[in-house]
C-alpha cells in the first residue's frame, strides 16, 4: 500500500477544499434512512470547516448515467449532512459551471457547500480529463475520503488528485490503516475468513489470499463447492458443481504456500430453508440426500474458534451459514462473538468488512467491537483480492 498524504500534511486555512465523500445514503421518501456514510465523513468535514478551510464537497447518487435525474438529487441529503455537521451546509445544484462557481465564490472560512451529484455529467464515470479540470476549476486542494469509492477510476475520485495537491481524509487514513494491519504488515499468523454463498464472486479473493494468509476458513454455501470437489455428498445444498476444479486448484495452491483450509467437518441440515425449521447436526459422511447444508456443525465452530485463538491477525468477508435465518446463523454468531472477545482483550487484530458482513457482525452485536469494520463493499473485496485501487494511489506520496 502506498505511503500518502494526510491532512496533517495539508494547510487548510482560507483554502477552498475539494472533499469527495461517499453521500450515496438510502433514502425513503426524501429523507435519509440509514447516517452510517454521512457520520463517518463527519470528522473530516468538521475538521477542514474548524481549521478555517472552505469545505465544496463532491459526491455521487445513485446511478444518473451521465443524465440529470431529479429523483436522485443530493439536495435533500443536504439536509442531513447539516444536521450530523452541527452547521449550515448551502448547496449549488451542479457540480461545475456557474452554479458551482458561483457558490463557491460567495463562501467564507469554515463554510459548507455541497454540489449536485457528480453523476449526473458523463464525464464522471469516464473519467473525462476536461470534466476532472472543470471540477478541480473549484478548490486550491483535494481530499478523498471515500474509500468506498477507491476502487473506481473516476473524475472526483482519481482525474482530480492528479490536478489539484491530494491528500487521505480521516475516515480514508482510518481505513487504510486497518487494512495495512491486515494485510499489509500484518502480524502473523494471519487467518482469513471468507463466507458467502457462492465461490464464483470470490475466486480472485480466495486465490490471493491463501498466498498471504497461514490459516483460511472457507464457510456459508461456498463451503459445499469445495465439499463436492472433495467427493462428500451435499444432498440438496447449494453447490457450483461447475467450479469442483477451480475449488481443487485452490486447494492445491493453499498447499503450496502452506495456507491451512479448514472447510467444515461437520454440518447443520434442513429439509425446508425457513425460520425455525426443524435441524439437525450430521457428520460429512452422513448427510441426508434430501437436505441442505445451511449452517457449519458444532465441531466445525470449535476448530474454528481454535484457529482463532491462534492467530494474531484475522481478516473477515462474509458469513458461515444463513444467518439472515434462525437457526441458521449461529456458527457466524458463536466466531463473531469469540473474535470480538479476543480483539478486546487485545490479543488479536480483526479486519472486517463487505455488506453481508456487516449487517452479520451487528447481527451478533460485535460490530464494535472489531478492531476496524469497513462499510465499504467493492472496495474492500478489491483490497482483499490484491488489486491497486486507483483512488488510493493517486494520493501517494
Amino acid at each position: 500500500m502506498p505511503n500518502f498524504r494526510t491532512l496533517d500534511d495539508a494547510d487548510v486555512r482560507g483554502k477552498r477544499v475539494l472533499l469527495r465523500v461517499d453521500l450515496n445514503v438510502p433514502m425513503q421518501d426524501g429523507a435519509v434512512t440509514d447516517a452510517t456514510r454521512i457520520e463517518r465523513v463527519v470528522p473530516t468535514m468538521r475538521e477542514i470547516a474548524d481549521r478555517g478551510g472552505r469545505l465544496v464537497i463532491l459526491a455521487h447518487f445513485d446511478r444518473p448515467k451521465g443524465k440529470r435525474v431529479p429523483g436522485m438529487s443530493l439536495k435533500p441529503v443536504a439536509l442531513a449532512l447539516a444536521e450530523h455537521l452541527g452547521r449550515k451546509v448551502a448547496f449549488a445544484d451542479d457540480c461545475v459551471g456557474a452554479p458551482a462557481a458561483d457558490a463557491v465564490s460567495a463562501m467564507t472560512d469554515g463554510d459548507v457547500l455541497l454540489l449536485e451529484n457528480t453523476r449526473f455529467h458523463a464525464g464522471e464515470e469516464a473519467n473525462d480529463p476536461e470534466f476532472a479540470a472543470a471540477l478541480a476549476a473549484n478548490g486550491d486542494l483535494y481530499v478523498n475520503d471515500a474509500f468506498s469509492a477507491a476502487h473506481r477510476a473516476h473524475a472526483s475520485t482519481e482525474g482530480v488528485a492528479h490536478l489539484l495537491p491530494a491528500y487521505a481524509g480521516r475516515a480514508m487514513q482510518a481505513e487504510l490503516e486497518a487494512l495495512e494491519s491486515g494485510l499489509g504488515a500484518r502480524k502473523r499468523p494471519v487467518i482469513a475468513v471468507v463466507g458467502g454463498a457462492k465461490v464464483s464472486t470470490k475466486i480472485d479473493l480466495l486465490e490471493n489470499l491463501v498466498s498471504r494468509v497461514d490459516a483460511l476458513v472457507v464457510g456459508g454455501g461456498m463451503a459445499n463447492t469445495f465439499l463436492h470437489a472433495q467427493g462428500v455428498e451435499i444432498g440438496k445444498s447449494l453447490c457450483e458443481k461447475d467450479l469442483a476444479q477451480t475449488a481443487l486448484r485452490i486447494i492445491a495452491k493453499a498447499e503450496q504456500s502452506g495456507c491451512a483450509i479448514l472447510l467444515p467437518v461437520d454440518a447443520v441440515v434442513a429439509w425446508r430453508f425457513e425460520a425455525g425449521a426443524p435441524s439437525q447436526a450430521y457428520g460429512l459422511d452422513a448427510i441426508p440426500e434430501d437436505a441442505m447444508i445451511l449452517d457449519a456443525g458444532p465441531q466445525s465452530i470449535e476448530r474454528i474458534r481454535a484457529a482463532i485463538d491462534d492467530a494474531s491477525t484475522l481478516v473477515w468477508n462474509g458469513p458461515l451459514g444463513a444467518f439472515e435465518i434462525a437457526p441458521f446463523d449461529h456458527a457466524t454468531v458463536v466466531a463473531a462473538r469469540h473474535v470480538a472477545v479476543r480483539t478486546k482483550a487485545g490479543k488479536l487484530i480483526s479486519v472486517a468488512g463487505g455488506g453481508d458482513t456487516v449487517s452479520a457482525l451487528n447481527h451478533a452485536g460485535v460490530a464494535d467491537d472489531f478492531t476496524y469494520v469497513s462499510t465499504a463493499g467493492g472496495a474492500f473485496l478489491e483490497w482483499m483480492e490484491g488489486k491497486e485501487l486507483p483512488g488510493v494511489l493517486a494520493l501517494a506520496k
